[in-house]
Formats: C-alpha cells, sequence, structure tokens
C-alpha cells in the first residue's frame, strides 16, 4: 500500500517500483488522500478556462490512465486538496482541506482501507513531508497513526478486524547525490547536465541520500514510470526537468528508487534491495508457532 497525497505524487515517487512488484505478481493499491482540485496547471498547453473549471474531473481521469498503466489498484481516500498556500506571509489554508481535517476523521478512513486491503508494506512520506506542502505533511502523519492503530482491536473496532502491517518505508528517491550521479554520467557522455537548477536551489539542506536504507532495482519499469507521469497532463510538462535525462542515462547511473525502512514489526537488517525483504521468513516463523 502506497499513501499518497494527491494523483500524480504516485507516479513521480515510487511508480517503478511499485510496476515491478505488480508485474512480479504483488497486489499493489495506492491509496490517494485527495483529488487534487487546487493543483496548478503545469503543462502549458492545457493551462486553458476550460481546465480550470473541471479540474476536479480531469485529475480522476488522469489518475485512472496512471493506474493501469503501473497495473495497480488505487483507492480515494475522500478529502479535499489544501492547495499549495503561495505568499508571504502565507494565507491560512482553506476551511475543509485535507490540511484542516482532525485526525478523529481522517485517520479512521484510512484504517479500513489497511484493515480491508491487509498490507504487509506500506509505503509513505517522511516526517517532513518530502516537501511542505500541508497535504504532504498531513498524508505523513494520517499514514503513520493508521499504520500503528490497524493492528490494535481497541483501536477503531468499528472499521473492521485488525490487521497490522509489517514494514513501513519513506520515499527517498530525490536525493542530490541521484542528481549529481545522472548530471555526471551525461558529462562523461558528453552530453549537457540537466539538474544544475535543481542542485543550485538544494541549499544547505540535508541529503536524504544518507537516510536510504533501501535501494529497490527497477530500471525496467522507468519507461511505465515516465508514461504513468505523463497521464498526468495537467500536472506535468512533457518537455521539462522531469524528463530531461535520457532513461539510458538515469538507468547506468542510478538503476534504482529509495526508501528509507521507517518502521518493522520484526529486526529487519539493512541495507536492502527489496521491499519484502524478511516478510516472508516472519510469516513462515509465525506460521509455525501458531501450529507448534
Amino acid at each position: 500500500m502506497a499513501v499518497h497525497a494527491h494523483p500524480d505524487d504516485e507516479s513521480s515517487k515510487g511508480a517503478a517500483t511499485m510496476a515491478r512488484y505488480a508485474a512480479e505478481g504483488a497486489d499493489v493499491l495506492v491509496v490517494t488522500c485527495t483529488g487534487g482540485e487546487r493543483g496548478s496547471v503545469l503543462n502549458p498547453a492545457l493551462d486553458t478556462p476550460e481546465t480550470a473549471e473541471n479540474m476536479s474531473d480531469i485529475r480522476r481521469i488522469e489518475m485512472d490512465r496512471a493506474r493501469e498503466i503501473l497495473g495497480v489498484n488505487q483507492s480515494w481516500l475522500g478529502f479535499v486538496d489544501s492547495g499549495w498556500p503561495d505568499g508571504d506571509p502565507r494565507p491560512p489554508l482553506p476551511e475543509g482541506c485535507f490540511g484542516l481535517t482532525p485526525l478523529d476523521e481522517s485517520v479512521p478512513r484510512l484504517v479500513r482501507l489497511m484493515r480491508e486491503f491487509r498490507p504487509h508494506v506500506v509505503i509513505t512520506y517522511d516526517e517532513k513531508g518530502g516537501y511542505p506542502h500541508p497535504d504532504h505533511v498531513m498524508c505523513h502523519t494520517v499514514s503513520m497513526a493508521a499504520y500503528e492503530a490497524s493492528g490494535d482491536p481497541d483501536q477503531y473496532p468499528d472499521q473492521g478486524e485488525p490487521w497490522q502491517p509489517l514494514k513501513l518505508y519513506y520515499h527517498m528517491n530525490m536525493s542530490r547525490r541521484r542528481l549529481e550521479a545522472i548530471d555526471a554520467l551525461l558529462v562523461e557522455r558528453g552530453r549537457d547536465r540537466v539538474y544544475d537548477e535543481w542542485i543550485a536551489n538544494w541549499g544547505d539542506r540535508p541529503d536524504t541520500y544518507s537516510r536510504i536504507t533501501t535501494r529497490v532495482p527497477c530500471a525496467d519499469y522507468f519507461e511505465q514510470r515516465d508514461d504513468a507521469l505523463r497521464a498526468h497532463a495537467t500536472q506535468i510538462d512533457p518537455y521539462g526537468r522531469w524528463f530531461a535525462a535520457p532513461l539510458e542515462i538515469q538507468k547506468e547511473a542510478w538503476p534504482t528508487e529509495d526508501f528509507e525502512l521507517a518502521s518493522a514489526v520484526f529486526e529487519a537488517p539493512v541495507p536492502e534491495d527489496d521491499l519484502f525483504a524478511g516478510v516472508r521468513d516472519y510469516l513462515d516463523s509465525q506460521s509455525t508457532e501458531v501450529t507448534a
């Protein structure tokens, strides 16, 4: 189960990993917390009044296309996009948005989905939301609370039979080290760098590379990842920075998507190259204890 704030987040974060596991036979569910109603139109070709008027319906259609491309399932948590609070000082969030939703309203919905879908592994954002969008930060908060509550029969007993996910990960794919590695290989091959601006804007922020515990090889699924991201046509410029580095360079320089193991119910040695590392052995041990 991958819990995301908006439609398109699933395609820009961990998409190749999900496509790989789905192709290998795993059940993969994307949970989308909001409808993305307040998202900006980032594709100049679609920046029209008609798009703005129909943003909610368009983003649902885009999500369905991306889901099909990745070969995963998807559920809406049903909350309203908070939008990006732009300004100095930033304006207050709009009433009724996800960023202001009380946890006693949002957490039970995700607990119910966890208990229905019964994931062994959950993926979400880190404590900063990956970046400080209010919906991403709230997605982290709700995900962590639901992960802790899902297996507890005393919490939300009306939301289904308890189910405890075994591992929880944070996305860590947007590391400075990755951008630098791709640019370095481009230069080595006689091409221009593509991430100078992103690296310059990194500033003195710590590199998330230092937090990576788990690197999942998934280069064979980078095309699916990019196709899924392009399916969110209002949200991505097909000629923009996301697609500037040739896929063959990305596959050679950095053939993984990266995560931080944030929680596990069993001892899980790191580093890992598989989100399911240790899961089968743990389930076998539990089965042995029950039958003994």
